[in-house]
């Protein structure tokens, strides 16, 4: 092992980084030392991927004192990962892939777009009881939000855009795997801004050096109805990748017969859970960060067509039994449309299947940190199972 991190930060002792604090930008740095000198803070874990974001920096592992705070965990609430193996192997596939990208785009709706009514999940062989159960619970949600009068219904089982993704990848032995990037859509945006909006207006949260930093206590009603949609949003966020992952297996059935396919691998990397470490039990908060308890498979994608990692946790108690959620970008989305252009696209990702057109650019990989060095930083944290390397990518 070349293992080297945790470092402690300088100024905040309560905060272990997998990373070098040089590495970090200087508003990230400071947005860490905000979050650390929260009063319920009780410990901090970074990951190597970590950048800015909205409040809590993203790629922060953040351990709470009954309390919580919205934006620890974002507004694409859910946001998550899956993956599974098929049967085939790459000498199974055509040469040129343009088809079966086509047949993907057509079956899974992209960017803004929506299914046309609710997708039958019982057609799809999915358990209707959780498709159930998710909308029996969306009657009792607190925020002003109707689940049943927006987009909704419509969006589970829709990728949405960004760094979200759809991919056909090849694993060390060539054989083909499925892999997604996907999270809870509009309505998880709308709960988690109705949520963060009322934390705002707390009067303990007044005096907060960063007013995005707004907690809520535990046993208020505030704190119990946030809790109560973020976790319909995290159940909606993954039910949503269920869905997609069916209609892309059902993609490849039509194309490849006799096709067959591996458990799923579904993992949030954007959500709370309520776990102990060290004795205690905390509120912890994943933004941009994995789950990488004990054996625990995960998954851990690169940007746009760099592939992904399959790795198995390793449950070190340093990092609040966490890890990376990805490679991170290292430049802002006006950043990379000012850095890169098309030309640079089609030469980054030359040989992959996928969009090379202005309306990605932002997510070329020269926009992200390189995720071998992501992998490598956090050798304690996760094994490596396998590398996928991208082969198809649909964006939205």
């Amino acid at each position: 092992m070349s293992t080297q991190f945790p470092v402690t930060m300088r100024g905040a002792d309560n905060v272990a980084l997998w990373a070098y604090e040089h590495e970090i930008e200087p508003a990230a740095l400071n947005q860490l030392r905000n979050i650390a000198a929260l009063g319920p803070v009780a410990k901090v874990a970074v990951m190597p991927d970590v950048h800015l974001g909205k409040g809590a920096t993203v790629g922060s592992v953040i351990a709470m004192r009954d309390a919580v705070s919205p934006s620890a965990v974002g507004v694409d609430i859910g946001c998550g990962v899956c993956g599974v193996r098929t049967s085939l192997s790459a000498h199974d596939l055509p040469d040129d892939l343009s088809g079966l990208r086509s047949a993907v785009e057509a079956a899974i709706p992209v960017g803004f777009n929506s299914h046309e009514r609710a997708v039958n999940v019982q057609r799809l062989g999915l358990r209707t009881a959780d498709h159930d159960r998710l909308w029996q619970s969306a009657k009792a949600i607190y925020a002003n939000v109707d689940p049943f009068g927006g987009r909704a219904p419509r969006q589970l089982g829709t990728l949405g855009g960004g760094n979200h993704f759809l991919e056909v990848c090849l694993d060390g032995e060539d054989r083909v795997w499925l892999t997604l990037h996907s999270g809870s859509r509009n309505v998880g945006k709308e709960l988690a801004e109705r949520h963060i909006t009322v934390a705002k207006g707390l009067p303990h949260n007044a005096d907060l050096p960063d007013r995005d930093l707004a907690f809520f206590y535990a046993n208020t009603p505030e704190m119990d109805a946030y809790l109560y949609d973020l976790t319909w949003a995290q159940q909606y966020a993954a039910l949503s990748r269920q869905v997609m992952m069916a209609l892309f297996r059902t993609v490849l059935s039509e194309a490849f017969a006799g096709v067959r396919f591996t458990d799923e691998i579904n993992v949030h990397h954007n959500y709370v859970r309520r776990e102990t470490v060290g004795g205690e039990e905390f509120i912890v908060t994943r933004k941009g960060a994995i789950r990488a308890g004990s054996d625990e498979l995960a998954l851990i994608p690169g940007s746009m067509g760099t592939g992904s990692y399959v790795v198995r946790g390793l449950g070190n108690p340093e990092s609040l039994f966490s890890a990376s959620h990805g490679a991170g970008r290292k430049m802002s989305r006006s950043a990379a449309k000012r850095t890169f252009t098309v030309e640079d696209l089609a030469e980054q990702t030359a040989g992959i299947e996928c969009r090379k057109d202005a309306g990605v650019v932002d997510e070329i990989p020269g926009a992200y940190k390189d995720i071998h060095g992501v992998i490598a930083a956090q050798d304690n944290l996760v094994a490596v199972v396998a590398h996928l390397r991208t082969i198809l990518c649909v964006k939205g």
